[in-house]
């Protein structure tokens, strides 16, 4: 007997959403059988299974879901394997070179966000030693007296 998932096992298996899948279907990443009224049951094959475990998988290497679909029918076809594996490298060096250009760019970014923090802290601490000039204090006026009346004796 074949082995066959319904839609709601690979979503609890992968840790999807059932729309997540029909988008990978609707991109052409799975192609499940159809059965029932109208065909609206999905039948998944292990084949299916397999597929979506390798895009996911691309996806968490980055790579587009485009660039996994390629790469996932090149294993489709009986062609040479050297062929798919030089392939498969080919996109694996470009992803790896955007990618290092993108931590670059971090690096870059943060050793900018460094600088400023430095200079920030360089003028609060130039700010914070200064004296303080303290305002004068206002001179109180003496209540006026009145001189009182000789006592009667």
């Amino acid at each position: 007997m074949t082995t066959t998932y319904t839609i709601g096992d690979l979503a609890r298996e992968f840790d999807l959403t059932t729309r997540a899948i029909r988008f990978y279907e609707d991109l052409g990443l799975l192609q499940p059988e159809r059965s029932g009224p109208g065909g609206r049951n999905r039948i998944y094959s292990v084949r299916d299974r397999t597929r979506l475990k390798l895009t996911l998988r691309a996806k968490r290497l980055g790579l587009s879901l485009t660039e996994a679909r390629d790469i996932i029918e090149m294993y489709d076809s009986p062609r040479d394997t050297g062929a798919q594996l030089t392939k498969f490298l080919d996109v694996l060096a470009l992803h790896r070179k955007q990618i290092e250009e993108q931590m670059a760019d971090l690096q870059a970014n943060l050793e900018e966000i460094k600088v400023h923090q430095r200079e920030a802290r360089a003028l609060l601490a130039k700010q914070d030693a200064k004296p303080v000039a303290h305002a004068r204090p206002k001179a109180v006026a003496k209540p006026k007296t009145t001189k009182a009346a000789p006592h009667a004796a």
